[in-house]
């Protein structure tokens, strides 16, 4: 069978983009390393979902998974026939389109994906496909590293402090410094993508970063 006869999943959101070849009879969908499309986020289960070929057609399952297996918004309690166009969702973190044999991909996957992606080690930033140029200042990079290390989760002001400013610098630190430097964090992203909100304030708690890509 040709590549043009296979289906294909194409992952559209919360992962980084791609098409990947139904191109044997069982796929594994899951956070570990062993499954055939590795979802590496902590909502996701290590052995989360199964697409299994049933003649000529192909079934999704949830394979017990904590935080579920949605198909076109419909949580998977039963096996489910997949049709071209279906859209798959792993515990709400990850979607993928289901594109049958000789289906035309969707063009979302032919865009630019919107998202911030780091390589720390490098000290290097992009939004969507466009690098963050000049680099960001240490504080602000450090700041952004520790959102970056658990998109979604909120990490308090304290934190913060003691992550981005060295031991002899932190005891001076207030409210209003914090706010400056989300503020000039966010001016430099929204440079490039105007439209898309990263560093977000969680009133009272602190702040997180949405739309990461890992």
């Amino acid at each position: 069978m040709s590549s043009k006869e296979m289906p294909m999943l194409v992952v559209v959101e919360g992962s980084p983009s791609q098409r990947m070849l139904i191109d044997r009879p069982v796929i594994l969908v899951g956070r570990s390393d062993e499954c055939d499309l590795v979802v590496s986020d902590r909502q996701v289960s290590r052995r989360h979902a199964r697409i299994r070929q049933e003649d000529d057609s192909y079934v999704l399952e949830d394979l017990n998974s904590k935080n579920g297996t949605f198909l076109n918004g419909q949580e998977v309690t039963s096996p489910q026939r997949l049709k071209d166009g279906d859209s798959i969702q792993i515990a709400l973190c990850c979607r993928i389109t289901f594109v049958d044999a000789e289906a035309t991909a969707p063009l979302e996957l032919d865009q630019a994906p919107i998202g911030l992606r780091m390589d720390v080690e490098a000290k290097r930033v992009w939004v969507g496909q466009t690098e963050v140029s000049p680099p960001l200042s240490l504080a602000q990079f450090r700041f952004l590293a520790l959102l970056y290390s658990e998109p979604g989760r909120v990490f308090s002001r304290d934190e913060i402090v003691s992550r981005v400013w060295p031991d002899e610098e932190r005891e001076g630190i207030s409210e209003q410094a914090i706010d400056a430097l989300a503020r000039r964090l966010r001016e430099r992203l929204v440079e490039i993508d105007p439209h898309t909100q990263y560093v977000v304030t969680i009133r009272g708690h602190g702040f997180r970063l949405e739309n990461a890509i890992l």
